[in-house]
This record gives C-alpha cells, structure tokens and sequence, in this order.
C-alpha cells in the first residue's frame, strides 16, 4: 500500500483530520462541522480558533458542498490505498424538520416512531438539543406524557422522558407548563408509583428532580401525600437491587421541598426519618456513589432535626445516634458537616439525661473529642467544643469516656 499525501486544505485546523463536513464560519475558515461545534460549546472564549476574530456560539455554519465533494472524489480515487470513503453529510437538523415530527405525534399509528425519531436527534449532537428545545419539543413531550397517564399506557413513555431529559435547559431557556398545568404533577406522581418498568421510574425520578428545582415555592407547597409517598417509595424499594442514581435524584427532590416547613412536616409524619436511618445502615460507608448518596441523607437529615418534631422522630429510632457517630470522621467533610449539625441540634434543643447518656453509650461523645484533633474546618471544631462544653458535667464523670481521652486531648480540660 503507498503512502497518500492529503491534501492540506482537506484537513480539519482543529483536529487535522480529513473533514467529513466541511462548513465555513463567518470568519471565512473552514473547519470539521463537528469539530468547530465542540470548540464553540466547549471553550470559553467564542473566537475562531484559526484567526482568533470574535465567533459567536449561535453564529452559522455554511456547507462547504464544493469541498466535500472534492475530498469524496479524493477518497474514491485513493480507496485502493486504504482511504475510507467519506458518506454524504446529513442535512442539518432545523426548526421545520422538528415541527413536522412534532405534528406526527397527534397521529396515534406515528406517534412511537417519530418519538424514536426525536430521541435520536437529541443524543447526536448538542446543537441538536438546542433546536429541539427551541421548536417547542418540551411541551410536545409533556402532552404525550399526561396523554399516557390519562390513558394508563405507558407505551412510547420511555421515550418520552428521556427526550425531555435530554433537551432540559433552565427555566429561562424552556418553557414547561409547571404553575397552570396540575396534569403534569398527577402524570408524574402515576410514574413514580409504578414500579413495573425500572427504566421508566428512573427517567421519571430525574425528571421530577429538574422540574423542582426551577418550581416555584407556591408549587412546592401545593405537593400532596401522594407525590411524597410515591419519592419515598424509591426509598425504599426492595424488589430489585438499590439503583443509586434514582435514589439520588429522589434524595435532591426530598431536599429541594423540604425548605417548605409544611413539607418537612408531611415527611416527618410519613416517618421519612426512620427510613433515611435505615437505608444508611444498608448502604454502609461506601464510596463513590454511595458517598454521594450518604451525603444526601445526611443533608435531609440535617434539615428535618431542625425542628422539635424531626429530632423526637430521630430519637425514637434506636439506632439512630449511633449512625451518625459511626460515619462522622468517617466518609466525607460534608457528611462530618452535618453530623455535628446534627448533634448540635440534639444536645441544644433535646438534650435530655437519656439523650446524652445514649450518646456516651455509642461513642458519640467520643467521636467529638476526636474532631477537636482532627482535620477539620475550624467552624467543626468550635461546633464539637461548645457541645463538651455545655455538657461536660454529664459527661466527665462517666466510666463511657475512656481515660484516655484526658490526657490524649487536653483542650477537654475546660
């Protein structure tokens, strides 16, 4: 096989490789279409990479066709040399190509295919995304989504939902019917109480936690025991292994509703508490995701000990000091964060004899000796001495605080 020598101006400045679709920025260069459209979505500076001249994001890209088929002839005449032939660029995904897939979604016998359509514009490419969520893709999907509901099918659901994920942009940027729309919460609390399809809760759970985190307060208020009953059902699923990522994604929707006071109340009443403490104990210390998703719980955790009904519920599980002590120093510093926030709580508001004599039974106490020594921010640190400190008559005393302890941590000597 000889060496070919390809021509320069078949080579993409970007990458220097053959281009496949060659397209001409306003700047006059031409450039690799898929190259210059990560280099525009991916760098921080919007210049052309070539000339360095201001290069908006949104800016076109003109086809190049002359090229193209000049480097196609180019690739046929070189073949026996072992140069890949180059296939006809597809035609760029624009506004009119999208609104007539979202027309055929009305017709029942088109609406799976042109959804599988839609699914596969939006994983090409990130321009793709953008124009799927400009021509009004979002609110198509969420009609075939409350369509599905009232019909109680779920055919064509999963696609839907992970178009939806897909081409979610900030609510500046994509206009879901979330205030006036109370079919689209009903049609996603149906899919989080439906356990059958795996793919479907997961997609559905992501969903809910984009939704909420764009929702107004007055949204968030208006939830009912059905919607939380349905995220706490993800909690605590057995019938197939722990998914982390679903679980995840209805940890962060619990904490993005629990800043409304009401909500942490229906949690607390639905025993949210116990069921945060006993998925700890199955997650053990973990790594990776299941440090992530331990700091979720510690988080939610945090936010509903704030309030006297929260702390009692915290107490009444017999095991539940003992958790935290056990992971604090232990997994990471946003989870010894919250564990002595925690802890703050308890001994400030409920520190009662039997609550601090169970906090010396399981090392708690112990624990907060060791964050005085350890590598911790000094807010923890100052946290963890204010606690010794206003229960130290308690504490000294007791046969539970190896002797140790005073002579390995002299600060304790107030």
């Amino acid at each position: 096989m000889e060496e070919v020598e390809v021509p320069q101006y078949f080579l993409c400045p970007i990458t220097l490789q053959i281009m496949k679709d060659p397209v001409t920025t306003i700047t006059g260069i031409t450039y690799d279409r898929q190259s210059i459209e990560h280099w525009l979505s991916a760098s921080e500076e919007s210049v052309c990479p070539v000339t360095k001249q201001p290069l908006p994001r949104d800016s076109d890209l003109t086809p190049n066709h002359t090229l193209c088929r000049l480097i196609q002839a180019w690739c046929v005449a070189n073949a026996k040399n072992g140069v890949d032939l180059i296939p006809t660029p597809r035609t760029p995904l624009d506004k009119a190509r999208v609104l007539k897939i979202i027309r055929d979604l009305t017709h029942p016998h088109l609406q799976l295919s042109s959804l599988r359509k839609l699914e596969n514009l939006s994983s090409e490419s990130e321009k793709n995304k953008k124009c799927l969520s400009e021509s009004g893709v979002a609110d198509a999907m969420v009609s075939v989504m409350i369509r599905c509901y009232k019909e109680g099918k779920t055919s064509g659901l999963e696609e839907c939902l992970k178009i939806l994920n897909q081409i979610w942009r900030p609510a500046s940027e994509i206009r879901l019917p979330l205030e006036e729309n109370r079919e689209l919460i009903e049609s996603i609390i149906w899919m989080l109480e439906d356990k059958t399809n795996a793919v479907i809760l997961s997609q559905a759970t992501l969903l809910t936690r984009k939704v909420f985190e764009v929702a107004s307060a007055s949204m968030r208020e208006r939830l009912g025991a059905r919607f939380l009953k349905g995220l706490l059902g993800i909690l605590k699923d057995k019938t197939t292994d722990i998914d982390l990522s679903r679980m995840k994604a209805a940890l962060r929707v619990l904490m993005e509703i629990s800043d409304c006071s009401k909500n942490r109340m229906k949690m607390i009443e639905a025993n949210v508490i116990f069921d945060l403490l006993e998925l700890t104990l199955e997650l053990g210390m973990g790594t990776g995701e299941e440090k992530k998703v331990t700091e979720l719980i510690f988080s939610l955790l945090s936010q509903l000990c704030s309030c006297a009904d929260g702390r009692a519920r915290f107490l009444e599980h017999g095991g539940g000091i003992a958790v935290v002590s056990k992971r604090l120093l232990r997994v990471s510093p946003v989870v010894d964060d919250r564990a002595v926030h925690i802890f703050a709580m308890l001994t400030r508001f409920s520190g009662t004899n039997e609550t601090l004599q169970e906090m010396l039974r399981v090392g708690a106490v112990s624990k907060l000796c060791m964050v005085l020594q350890a590598d911790c921010a000094k807010y923890l640190k100052d946290k963890a001495r204010e606690m010794l400190r206003m229960h130290w008559t308690v504490w000294h005393n007791s046969p539970c605080i190896q002797i140790y302890l005073f002579t390995r941590y002299p600060t304790l000597r107030f």
